[in-house]
This record gives C-alpha cells, structure tokens and sequence, in this order.
C-alpha cells in the first residue's frame, strides 16, 4: 500500500463486535490506511480478507498469469465468488455479506487484524483456537522462515 510515496502496513489487534444485520466498525486507523472502495472476500485459514484496491489489483494481476489448472480454477472460484467492493459507512462501519459471516462463522465477537497488505477479520474463538494451536511452533516456525537472521 502506498501513499504519498510512504508505504503503509497494516498491523495490531482489534476486537469490535458484528451486529445482527452484519456491520462490524473498522478502527479509524485502519480505515485511513485502507482508503476508499476496499474489496473483502473469503481469506485462507477461515477468515475474511480485506485488501486496499491497489493490492487487489496487484494479487487480480498475479492471478491472471496463473495455469488454467484445476486447482487454480477451484482457488479462483472461492476467492472471486464473494469478493465485492465496498467502504465503510458514516459510522465506520463494513457490511459484510451473510457468505462471508457463514464462511468465517462470524458471530457476536470478532477480532480484525492487521497482516501486512491486508486485515483479516476472525471470530474471536476462532482466532483465540489459531493462535493456541501456533504458539508453542512460533519460535520454530520463525527460525524456519528467518534462517539468515532477518530478525
């Protein structure tokens, strides 16, 4: 994401709730750094994607130079199938679709994170299972990924 020459990264915990007609409030912070005219859609590992037009355009790029393989078609018809272009409300608030609430399990509590180009926006049990599940692998899986001591 680029402003201004400034290149932006989304990050932090947030945790908002999703009310009965499936509006959650993005913080004001990220709303900024997402600017207008957003795409959500189905995410990997059971959540929900957010992506700033400009990385949209970017991954919809990368996609198109993919093989017309079964599994891309499968990829693409999952991700594409509830991708839609939104922004949020005077109030700040995202609609998000029921495909996308069934998808994720949205319920009442919810927790938006900040990953890099894109949130994530998780049921709270989901999100508090994923990280109980990684906590104890995080020390391997950065020594894994970090070999040359990046960090």
């Amino acid at each position: 994401m680029v402003k201004s020459g400034v290149i932006n990264m989304f990050m932090g915990e947030y945790h908002h709730t999703i009310d009965e007609k499936g509006r959650i409030i993005i913080p004001a912070k990220l709303r900024n750094d997402l600017g207008n005219g957003f795409i959500i859609t189905r995410g990997l590992d059971g959540c929900v994607f957010i992506y700033p037009k400009k990385e949209w355009d970017s991954i919809i790029q990368k996609y198109k130079e993919l093989p017309n393989t079964k599994d891309t078609r499968t990829f693409m018809r999952t991700f594409l199938s509830c991708a839609t272009e939104c922004d949020v409300d005077k109030q700040g608030r995202l609609h998000i679709s029921n495909p996308l609430i069934e998808w994720a399990n949205l319920e009442k509590d919810c927790v938006i994170i900040g990953v890099n180009e894109r949130l994530e926006i998780w049921s709270k049990e989901k999100w508090e299972g994923y990280i109980d599940i990684n906590k104890e692998n995080l020390s391997d899986i950065a020594d894994h990924l970090f070999a040359t001591n990046i960090m």
